[in-house]
């Protein structure tokens, strides 16, 4: 699997450290809160509000240049319109993936 990197955090940023650490620190306090909705969401097979939850995680995926995770996301992300949970496996997978990147940054 890919790994997540600061690199378009870093293009973002252009060199300035205040603008990198404050996008850092909203994926930092944002993400925890979305993959626990996210859970608690599917556990109660919200599929609307899944879906919602997993359009905000995908942006997070993308800035974290995860490139083929994001083509999960947005597979996942429509799959989830038809009521289906088909790639869900594959995108706990990249929850974790991010989860254990943002707890080193």
């Amino acid at each position: 699997m890919e790994k997540p990197n600061l690199d378009y955090i870093n293009q973002l940023a252009n060199g300035d450290e205040s603008i990198k650490n404050e996008l850092i620190s909203v994926i930092k306090s944002e993400f925890p809160i979305e993959k626990e909705e996210y859970y608690n969401f599917l556990k109660n097979k919200e599929f609307k509000k899944i879906e919602e939850n997993v359009h905000k995680i995908k942006h997070k995926i993308s800035i974290l240049g995860l490139e083929n995770s994001y083509g999960i996301a947005n597979e996942f992300e429509h799959n989830l319109r038809n009521l289906s949970l088909h790639r869900q496996e594959d995108f706990d997978k990249i929850l974790i993936v991010i989860s254990d990147y943002i707890e080193t940054i």
